[in-house]
Formats: structure tokens, sequence, C-alpha cells
């Protein structure tokens, strides 16, 4: 059998990396299931989120890796829908995601915005703080060899 291709979009919040994995599903040939950090933190539960958010939102980053793996075993696309972190929790993040997926066919996509442009948007969502993206952007992992970058500052 031959395995799925696994998508990574990376990206600080409110850079609308689930806005194209969406229209990356609806426009390709190939069937691709999506999942991402803001659908399996909900797994999670406020709890333990408040009482060390980084430890288990860490967990979860990892655990991700692992289904997309298993998807890519049993022959099914998915793209990931989140960010590549470097916290104590979780250092070393890519290298871990890249050895969970040696053998997975990958495609890595950073999905990039002017910060001031993601605050904007944080605003309007309602659901994420003003400086959320600043925050996040101070621990992406700035050594990440992406295979593509894309702006969504310059679409409508």
């Amino acid at each position: 059998m031959h395995k799925g291709l696994i998508i990574y979009l990376s990206g600080v919040t409110s850079t609308r990396k689930t806005w194209i994995a969406r229209d990356m599903q609806k426009i390709s040939n190939e069937f691709f299931y999506v999942i991402g950090s803001d659908i399996l933190i909900g797994m999670v539960g406020e709890k333990y989120l408040d009482e060390n958010h980084w430890k288990y939102e860490s967990e979860m980053f990892v655990n991700m890796c692992h289904i997309a793996k298993l998807f890519s075993d049993m022959g099914k696309n998915i793209i990931i829908d989140s960010a590549l972190f470097e916290t104590p929790e979780l250092p070393d993040h890519y290298q871990k995601f890249k050895s969970i997926l040696a053998d997975c066919p990958l495609l890595m996509l950073e999905v990039v915005c002017p910060l001031e442009i993601c605050g904007e948007r944080n605003v309007v969502r309602g659901d994420r703080e003003a400086y959320q993206s600043e925050r996040q952007d101070k621990i992406m992992d700035k050594n990440v060899p992406f295979d593509f970058s894309v702006r969504t500052d310059i679409l409508p």
C-alpha cells in the first residue's frame, strides 16, 4: 500500500491556515483529511490547560504527528493545521516531528502574514487575544526548512 501525503501548514494564529486547508480540500482532486491544533486542543479540557497549558498542548502536538502518521500509513492524505513552536516543554519540536514522520511523504508549507494584520484578525474573530499572534511568533521555530511559503495578507 502506498503512503498518504501529509501537508503541514505552519504559522501563528490568524494567518488563515484553516482557511487554506479547507480550500485545499475543496479544490484538490485527491481526498484529504484535516486535523489541527484547534480541533485537538478541545480534547485536553480546560481544567488541564489551566493547570499547565504548554505541557498538555505539547503532548497534543506530538500526538497529532502520530495521528498523521497513522493516516499516512493507511494510505490516507492528511493536512495538518498547526504551528512548530520551540518551548521548554517541547524542545526540538521540529526534530521530533520529522522523526515521527520520517517515512511519510511530507510537504511543508509556511503560512505567513504581518503580525499587525493577524492581530486585527484576532480581534475580529473574537476567540483570540489581540497579541496572541505576536506571542506565538516569539516561540515559533525559525529553523524549519519549508517547501513553500504562502502570504495571506495579499488575499481578500
